[in-house]
């Protein structure tokens, strides 16, 4: 009786893991804003969709406000145009798409390109993102690095919490404008608006 072993069953083949499906702009333009549940907004990072939380009244009353400035002090002189709570397309193949509190488009780069799902292609030069109780510090940095990548020249970023406003540019320190001081606007000739306006009507 022969001693040899028969070989090891040859190992079954790894099934390939399903790949993954990356949604687009068009698909993010036909979800539902409002679920059984409430009020829902939706960005678009790299295919992968991301559920926002409604703002806040907190929120939106500094959205209103900076949103109001930039239309008087900008777009009513014809500097450019202001958009509040737009979708930005900020690249394709994969999607990312991003909604900004606020967006300025200086007149030169006007008239803007919307995308056929109706979102912002021209990349705006001053993008305000307000600031949320939920927010961390390298959620935003890593947000502001995009939008630099695309193409925004100045971000502002609006704490309600500290009352402030901090300019970032890329490439250069950040500004931080507190309740005293001017905000003023290096993209935006003659803009200059006391920050204590901003948050005129803050509830207690």
């Amino acid at each position: 009786m022969s001693t040899a072993t028969l070989p090891p069953p040859a190992p079954k083949p790894t099934p390939a893991a399903p790949r993954e499906h990356l949604l687009t702009a068009a698909d993010l333009a036909v979800l539902p804003t409002r679920l059984p549940s409430g009020y829902v907004k939706y960005e678009l990072n790299d295919g992968r969709l991301v559920v926002m939380p409604p703002p806040g009244n907190e929120h939106g009353r500094r959205q209103q406000k900076v949103a109001r400035f930039l239309d008087t002090e900008g777009e009513e002189k014809g500097l450019g145009e202001v958009w509040a709570e737009v979708g930005i397309v900020l690249r394709r193949d994969p999607d990312r798409v991003v909604g900004a509190d606020c967006a300025f488009v200086l007149a030169e780069s006007l008239p803007v390109r919307e995308s056929v799902e109706g979102y912002l292609e021209t990349i705006p030069e001053l993008v305000v993102e307000v600031r949320s109780k939920n927010d961390t510090g390298p959620e935003e940095a890593a947000k502001r690095d995009e939008y630099f990548a695309a193409g925004v020249k100045l971000v502002w970023a609006v704490d309600p919490a500290a009352r402030t406003v901090t300019a970032h540019q890329p490439g250069q320190p950040d500004q931080v404008f507190a309740e005293a001081d001017t905000l003023t606007c290096p993209l935006i000739p003659g803009f200059a608006v006391p920050v204590a306006r901003l948050f005129v009507g803050r509830r207690a």
